[in-house]
């Protein structure tokens, strides 16, 4: 209520930008029903509070025509002084985060999703964008392709695999599949947090990218063309599969990971199925436990498959579940993208401590350029033994410890926050210690406090294809933050 009478009494001093603040006003007041919980609500009214008056004042009118009206916080967008200034200042919504909701409802529904996603998945997507320089967007892509000339070296791989599981020796002759490499923007430039091989979220944030409206288009724009995105991933699975399978023609996908209907982010494994069957491939969503061997071939229902996009967590395939899919990737009956060795060589963290070492890299032959980017872009990262345990318990506070081989956040410690008892139960498992690098933040609303920010880099073959961000609150990312998620990245024309 409180809302509608601020609306009412703006359109009354601004007649002819009603229409503008009564869609600004439906869009804000939507959200409160992505809330759940106290926090949720309390967020949700704070919002909304800012907002109205920020309906009175801070509606940018074109000075050349006054008939046009963006929802442009006027001082801070039409002349930002930093990216910083739009990310702690710059309240304009870039998504209508309700009408994404319902879209997405609408289109998933018909390939099966249940439920409406404003319920099932209240903070997938932030409304708000953030703002990345031009400078800080070129040393990640800088960072992208000097992790891919690294892998390739033989000393490298010699490394990498020298922890790995054996399944990972076995070279199946493609890189693996699209890449997930996530950054933070530190004060001193952007940090390589860590690699993934199965990175969530792609097709997702393709279509935010393309839902998103810049408050001022001429002077910030996405970095990448998010409307080749789906383009981009369909010629990364194919590529896997023309690097191992020559001209042979595509049969089968299966789309793999446990209880894949429970599974989070299912709705992007319905997307990437529709994807598959928009250009003529059969695909279907399935668990490793649906897929048995037969005849020499992996076999769902009465169809063998050709190729599995994998989502499972267990990179080895050492659990008994995977026990078909193992065999027949071992064997060359089935392309698995991405594979075990992709992981091996990209993903463990344990790499990270060769990837952020001068000397390692001189050693291996990287280029200079390659060794100075690394070195620069990568937070020094050691392997947690019992010999140094003391030290790095005495140091915990400069640092973040992650499972070798872990995933999405699981286990891992900032280190202020860890307690003795942790620590204790960590002394039997494999763990890195990272050099603690600080995210930046990004402001949702004048009163509240600042959330965390990373950012994405998705790449293949060393070339980015989409940037990302995740806004959130709490030691690790998560999509429980009101005002958090997926957020879409925009960049200054001119911001260096």
């Amino acid at each position: 209520m409180f809302l509608l009478q601020q609306v009412v009494l703006a359109a009354s001093v601004y007649p002819m930008y009603s229409g503008h603040l009564m869609a600004r006003a439906a869009t804000l007041a939507s959200q409160i029903d992505c809330m759940h919980g106290m926090q949720g609500r309390v967020w949700a009214l704070r919002h909304i509070l800012a907002a109205s008056h920020e309906l009175l004042g801070q509606c940018y009118v074109n000075e050349h025509d006054p008939s046009v009206v963006t929802n442009a916080c006027a001082g801070i967008c039409a002349s930002p002084s930093s990216v910083e200034a739009l990310n702690n200042e710059c309240f304009c919504l870039a998504v209508d985060v309700p009408a994404l909701h319902a879209k997405l409802s609408n289109v998933l529904g018909v390939y099966g999703l249940r439920g409406a996603l404003a319920v099932t998945h209240p903070h997938l997507f932030s409304a708000l964008p953030i703002y990345v320089s031009r400078r800080h967007l070129e040393q990640t892509a800088n960072v992208v392709a000097a992790v891919e000339e690294v892998v390739a070296l033989p000393a490298y791989q010699s490394a990498a695999l020298a922890w790995a599981p054996d399944i990972a020796r076995f070279d199946p002759g493609s890189p693996g599949g699209l890449l997930g490499l996530d950054f933070h923007l530190g004060i001193d430039g952007p940090r390589l947090i860590e690699i993934n091989t199965n990175p969530g979220g792609v097709l997702l944030n393709a279509m935010l990218g393309q839902a998103q409206h810049a408050c001022m288009p001429e002077i910030t724009k996405p970095p990448t063309a998010v409307g080749r995105v789906d383009s981009d991933i369909l010629e990364v699975m194919l590529t896997e599969w023309q690097l191992q399978r020559g001209s042979a023609s595509l049969g089968l996908v299966a789309i793999v990971d446990e209880s894949p209907t429970q599974q989070y982010l299912y709705p992007e494994f319905l997307l990437f199925r529709e994807l598959f069957r928009r250009h003529g491939y059969r695909a279907e969503i399935c668990g490793p436990e649906d897929l048995v061997l037969g005849d020499g071939r992996l076999w769902l229902g009465e169809s063998s498959v050709d190729l599995l996009y994998n989502r499972l967590t267990d990179f080895a395939f050492q659990q008994p579940a995977q026990a078909a899919i193992r065999t027949a990737y071992l064997t060359g009956k089935v392309i698995v993208s991405p594979h075990p060795r992709a992981h091996a060589l990209y993903a463990d963290k344990r790499n990270l401590n060769l990837l952020g070492r001068r000397d390692f890299l001189q050693s291996a032959g990287a280029s200079k350029t390659a060794v100075e980017t690394l070195v620069a872009g990568v937070p020094k990262t050691e392997l947690l033994t019992p010999d140094n345990r003391d030290a790095m318990w005495a140091a915990r506070r400069h640092l973040f410890f992650k499972p070798s081989a872990g995933f999405g956040s699981k286990a891992a410690y900032r280190g202020d926050k860890l307690t003795r008892r942790v620590w204790d139960e960590m002394a039997g498992a494999s763990y890195v210690a990272q050099e603690l690098v600080v995210p930046s933040e990004r402001r949702t609303d004048a009163q509240s406090p600042p959330l965390k920010v990373d950012i994405r880099c998705y790449a293949y073959r060393g070339r980015v294809m989409l940037y990302a961000a995740r806004i959130y609150q709490g030691q690790t990312t998560n999509f429980r933050t009101p005002g958090g998620g997926f957020s879409p990245v925009l960049t200054a024309e001119d911001s260096r």
